[in-house]
């Protein structure tokens, strides 16, 4: 049986290498009899990823968006150099002025200086009637985003063996490689020749291979990195560090004393906090440990002596049990109702959803009756618009109506217990907020609720005060 373990560094993380180095790297549980037998996936430094590609949240254009959206070139080449100021700055806070800066600068600044001639070449290329800009950029997405791994990674390895660890960097990005491989291959051929007794192999979280991992993953493209690695190397255990523990519900709603770390779960919870967004594993990341019964832990970064929270594929909580409030702010309902639809709901149903698949809405539920179906969307609103107008051009019969909701879940790994909706229903009904629809579905891992946006704080406040501070501080309401 493998000894070793594959350990994934979040952004924000990455962001304070004394507390990586010291909590992670030199902590005391680190298993130093039996050498090194850790293998490390990092991520990009927090904020790099939306300079390089557009703000995760805001989709304030960064290089990759002012390229692709046809913007005056200027603008693209000028955000260029305000994230090559910005990554040699990161190289300054953490190197110093040393020699080990200026490697630093010229390994990140040789990958800026290609992709900035890529995009120049490109653009010029693309001027030309007989090539189209689009049938590139997902390419040049995945080149964008390739940078940012790789200059934590690089660094990272740098300053662990000017600390004393033998230190490997892992490139994985395929940049100038000659050949194009699978995820696997990839994979397989960097750790081939890696000993885990005698060396820290630091991987880019980045991975190039013939897949595209970016068409699939988008931005979690470093879980799925992750997951394989893990999987083809047979560890003994997954480990993500983040800057945070997975809790009951997020700290900053329902107070730093009230949200509580699970502790232990299973991979039907993570999925479905993946839904709403609060991944703590991409689902299609987790399939692959699922599949290899392979465990999976999340610890908090700054608290090294806490276990964190244990997720496994078979894990059941001992009694029926709510485990954590969660839920997401700025969902798109698009309720569409057509009176031909009685009797042909599937029919319009694939036909919806393949409009949607069309726009690459990311869909996060969906509700119907007889002659209306809601479909429940995280997008902006210039997307949403712009499928509400296909759909209304293939249906020009039907009505819509578009709002703007939160959606709020109770989950659990086993929730089948007598009258937890009556209760959860109640606990909304006692802090005067409506509930806009309602889902709980036979596999009783979730309840959904939709509620205005306006209620959500205080939503996630009440269910989690109803479901689970009550109840002995930490321990989620159970059936007798």
């Amino acid at each position: 049986m493998k000894t070793h373990t594959v350990e994934k560094i979040g952004g924000t993380s990455m962001s304070d290498y004394a507390a990586v180095r010291d909590n992670i790297i030199f902590h005391k549980q680190s298993r130093k009899e039996e050498g090194y037998q850790r293998i490390f996936v990092v991520s990009a430094y927090g904020g790099v990823t939306d300079l390089l590609l557009e703000h995760k949240k805001s989709d304030k254009a960064g290089v990759f968006a002012s390229f692709a959206g046809a913007e005056d070139s200027s603008v693209w080449r000028d955000k260029m150099t305000r994230l090559r100021a910005k990554l040699m700055s990161i190289n300054y806070e953490l190197f110093g002025q040393t020699p080990l800066c200026q490697l630093a600068d010229s390994f990140i600044g040789d990958r800026l200086d290609e992709a900035e001639q890529t995009l120049n070449d490109l653009e010029s290329v693309c001027q030309h009637g007989h090539f189209d800009l689009s049938d590139h950029l997902m390419t040049v997405r995945e080149m964008m985003a390739s940078l940012g791994e790789a200059h934590s990674a690089w660094n990272m390895a740098q300053l662990l063996k000017r600390d004393g660890i033998n230190a490997v960097y892992v490139d994985l990005t395929g940049w100038n490689a000659e050949k194009h491989l699978s995820l696997d291959e990839r994979i397989e051929a960097a750790f081939k020749d890696v000993d885990l007794a005698n060396c820290l192999p630091i991987a880019t979280g980045y991975a190039h291979c013939t897949e595209g991992l970016m068409q699939t993953f988008d931005r979690g493209y470093s879980e799925m990195v992750f997951s394989r690695i893990a999987v083809l190397t047979e560890a003994r255990e997954a480990i993500i560090h983040k800057e945070y523990h997975l809790s009951s519900a997020d700290p900053r709603l329902v107070g730093v004393d009230n949200a509580v770390p699970i502790g232990r779960t299973n991979y039907d919870v993570a999925d479905q906090l993946a839904n709403l967004g609060m991944e703590a594993i991409h689902p299609k990341a987790g399939k692959g440990l699922r599949q290899q019964c392979l465990p999976l832990r999340v610890m908090n970064t700054f608290e090294p002596d806490h276990a964190g929270t244990l997720i496994t594929a078979e894990y059941v909580s001992e009694k029926p049990c709510v485990e954590i409030i969660a839920g997401r702010q700025n969902v798109y309902a698009l309720e569409f109702f057509d009176q031909d639809m009685m009797g042909s709901m599937s029919r319009y149903g694939r036909e919806l959803l393949g409009i949607i698949e069309r726009f690459k809405v990311p869909l996060i539920s969906k509700d119907n009756n007889a002659n209306t179906l809601t479909h429940y969307m995280a997008s902006n609103l210039k997307t949403i618009k712009r499928l509400q107008k296909a759909i209304q051009e293939q249906y020009p019969g039907c009505e819509m109506s578009l709002k703007k909701v939160a959606m709020v879940s109770a989950i659990g790994s086993d929730m089948q217990v007598p009258g937890i909706l009556a209760q959860t229903v109640n606990a909304l009904a006692s802090a005067k907020i409506s509930v806009l629809a309602l889902q709980q579905s036979m596999r009783q891992v979730d309840i959904q609720f939709i509620v205005s946006n306006d209620d959500y704080d205080l939503a996630v406040q009440s269910l989690h005060s109803s479901l689970i501070e009550i109840h002995n501080h930490g321990e989620a309401i159970c059936a007798a």
